[in-house]
């Protein structure tokens, strides 16, 4: 870690601009957040998280770091790779890492990505903190709402998971950023209060549920993704269609202590 450089009371979201950025943002307190985004963003930063170019400067004075990959990006070892080493040079003390529950799963290719990333995060010089959070409930908002009575899937809708709130876990990374110290080096999963299959979420809001091939997934929804993109989340829906997906909630209640106003909204 450089010397030298003094550590300001901001925590930078590397990744702000997805739901789960934008949800940690939210919930952390005003005034002690900054927004890293790969385009030009407040404080006028231009970040580049495929070289690394820009995050430095716009790492300059923050006490932690929260960072979230692009979902099933092709090669997130190397972006989380450039945002240690500009954490590392900015003077960054604490990085929380935004990983997945199971990530060594070698049937999910973008799992076993994250198992890279929890590693290099543990040989890094910086304080750590990781994140397992497991599917998130918001995947059925508009079922839950109301706004849609059926749910098409490419896999079991009898496999069990524990799903999260997105709220939760938001809670969740914004008391170990706040905290700090209390939470370096651990590894927290976060699952949901049961094991439910979305069979059963579905009949809880009167919807059905019909189930889909992959080759009929790839045609319709994958159609437009980058061919990586597709093939490892057909790789997901593969193993979801052969096995649950449950997760633990050890990463709640270490946190309810300090912070009671996180909780799970399902």
């Amino acid at each position: 870690m450089s010397s030298g450089i003094a550590r300001g009371a901001d925590i930078a979201v590397i990744g702000a601009a997805g739901k789960t950025g934008s949800a940690v943002i939210d919930a952390l307190p005003p005034g002690a957040r900054r927004l890293v985004h790969t385009a030009r963003v407040e404080g006028d930063y231009e970040v580049e998280l495929e070289t690394g170019a820009g995050l430095r400067k716009a790492l300059l004075g923050c006490r932690a770091v929260y960072f979230i990959a692009p979902n099933v990006h092709p090669d997130e070892p190397r972006l989380l790779r450039n945002a240690l080493t500009a954490a590392a040079s900015a003077g960054v003390e604490h990085v929380v890492y935004h990983s997945v529950a199971w990530p060594f799963s070698p049937a999910m290719p973008h799992h076993m990505d994250k198992a890279v990333c929890e590693d290099e995060l543990h040989r890094s010089p910086l304080k750590w903190t990781v994140l397992q959070p497991c599917a998130y409930l918001e995947n059925f908002a508009s079922v839950i709402a109301g706004e849609c009575s059926r749910i098409t899937l490419p896999y079991s809708p009898d496999t069990k998971f524990s799903f999260v709130s997105l709220r939760a876990v938001a809670a969740v990374a914004a008391t170990v950023l706040v905290e700090g110290s209390r939470h370096h080096g651990a590894t927290y999963e976060l699952g949901g209060s049961e094991a439910i299959s979305v069979r059963e979420l579905a009949a809880r809001y009167g919807a059905e549920v019909e189930q889909i091939s992959l080759d009929q997934w790839q045609n319709t929804a994958g159609y437009s993704m980058p061919v990586g993109a597709a093939s490892r989340l057909r790789a997901m829906f593969d193993f979801y269609d052969h096995h649950d997906f449950i997760a633990g909630r050890g990463g709640f209640a270490a946190c309810e202590a300090a912070a009671p106003h996180v909780h799970e909204n399902t």
